[in-house]
């Protein structure tokens, strides 16, 4: 199971394997998974060394199934000198279930001067914190976690180091930008959760990176939670083992079907 990867490819299909499924419905697909296999399909198709995915926005607005053959399908926007732009879709047994865009800028050098900019959080190594003990914490095995400072629906700071246990698709190492796109999609739980549990299911992910990861180990801290009738916000910022690497940001709606419109069918 530790081995087994979210999918399997067949020339341009991706089959989904028995361990992407989400925490919501066992049949349904699970976010990080959608996330990640956009921005794998972006990244392989429109990337190269010169740029860097500054932005990927992900919308979630059907849940796909665990049994269907997934189809990425890409399209350049703008292929300009410093700035390049992608828009990609997930469709799941033939039917556009996510969409992506993502704004892939070219690397240069920082203008001169200083600007200021939050401190390093001060948190421990992953390799100086014991393995917890709880696999819930990694939903049994999919990823495994470091905690640092409090858990999920805890009522005050939260901290934690994550890091991948399985390719996203069979035979593909994971690249910095990958691990970072499967991973995003935990900012959701991790913001989001209560002391009565989770009850947001977010409906979109956008990542912000000014540089990709150099460790397997992705730090996330909640830096922020709002709520009103029902639309949630959640975010937190990013690390590696070398410092903040961007923020992740959802928006997230209470899990509770509305009362039926008789004016809408």
């Amino acid at each position: 199971m530790t081995s087994m990867p979210f999918f399997t490819r067949d020339g341009d299909t991706f089959h989904p394997t028995e361990v992407a499924n989400g925490p919501w419905d066992p049949k349904s697909l699970h976010g990080r998974v959608i996330v990640g296999l956009l921005g794998f399909a972006i990244e392989e198709r429109h990337s190269g060394p010169d740029f860097v995915p500054a932005r990927l926005t992900v919308d979630m607005f059907r849940l796909p199934t665990i049994d269907k053959p997934i189809e990425v399908t890409t399209r350049l926007v703008r292929d300009g000198l410093r700035i390049r732009v992608v828009e990609a879709e997930f469709v799941s047994g033939g039917v556009g279930m996510a969409r992506a865009s993502c704004q892939l800028l070219r690397r240069t050098q920082n203008p001169e001067g200083n600007v200021w900019s939050p401190p390093n959080w001060d948190a421990p190594k992953p390799a100086d914190i014991p393995k917890p003990t709880d696999p819930r914490l990694g939903m049994n095995g999919k990823w495994t976690t470091r905690p640092i400072v409090g858990h999920m629906g805890s009522l005050g700071p939260r901290r934690l180091w994550m890091s991948e246990v399985r390719e996203l698709v069979a035979g593909v190492p994971m690249t910095p930008f990958v691990h970072v796109a499967t991973g995003a999609d935990f900012a959701s739980p991790f913001a989001n959760a209560g002391d009565n549990g989770l009850g947001y299911i977010n409906s979109d992910v956008t990542i912000y990176l000014h540089r990709l990861p150099v460790t397997e180990w992705i730090g996330f801290e909640v830096v922020n939670h709002q709520a009103t009738d029902g639309v949630a916000i959640g975010e937190c910022w990013l690390y590696d083992e070398q410092g903040p690497i961007g923020t992740a940001t959802v928006a997230a709606l209470a899990q509770r079907k509305p009362m039926a419109n008789p004016s809408k069918r």
